[in-house]
């Protein structure tokens, strides 16, 4: 009867008990980068704001269609038989004026990208932070699973399941990364040399 009793318990605690899906994961997880979003552009300069709308604004057709309606305007106002020519041919005052705009223009646009690689730059920290955190999980539950299987009388040598129970060094890693790179150029280099020497 109390076999009987806990089992119902058990039963009604399952049923109340609110099912996790994969969905809700997702949803946490994007609400969560949503907030990070949210606060780093909150927390923007003056001067990245500004930057961030001309660019945005610089990067759309509304701008494209304002700038051919002024040329056409400036052209034909210069240009019209009868009228006062305030900037003749060559047009040399609009020169002018649209080598200032695209001097202004490059200059906010790098300001707006020099954001945006900074945001990539932490969130670039903010993914290997998370791969490592991944990693040293993933050694330790192996570790983990080493042990039992020792305490349950199972004991197998594998070579690669030791190599990936040791802790990764993210350093090393570096090393043999920067050492594979050099190694491609210099082949690289060689490969051009002997080329250029053939012909």
């Amino acid at each position: 009867m109390d076999f009987q009793m806990k089992a119902l318990s058990g039963e009604n605690i399952a049923r109340r008990r609110p099912e996790v899906c994969a969905d809700d994961v997702t949803r946490d997880n994007v609400e969560s980068m949503r907030r990070v979003e949210e606060d780093a552009l909150a927390r923007r300069s003056g001067a990245d704001r500004i930057a961030a709308f001309v660019a945005e604004f610089c990067g759309s057709m509304p701008f494209v269609w304002l700038h051919v309606a002024w040329f056409c305007a400036w052209l034909s106002l210069n240009s019209w038989p009868g009228t006062r020519h305030f900037d003749p041919y060559p047009f040399t005052f609009l020169t002018l004026i649209v080598s200032l705009e695209a001097i202004f223009l490059s200059a906010f646009i790098l300001i707006s990208q020099n954001y945006e690689l900074r945001i990539s730059d932490r969130r670039n920290q903010l993914d290997l932070q998370i791969n490592l955190l991944t990693e040293q999980e993933n050694t330790k539950m192996l570790q983990m699973l080493d042990r039992i299987a020792k305490k349950m009388g199972i004991d197998e040598e594998d070579a690669d399941l030791r190599i990936l129970e040791q802790k990764t060094d993210p350093e090393k890693l570096i090393s043999q990364i920067e050492q594979a790179q050099h190694h491609l150029a210099t082949e690289n280099s060689a490969g051009h040399a002997r080329v250029l020497a053939e012909r």
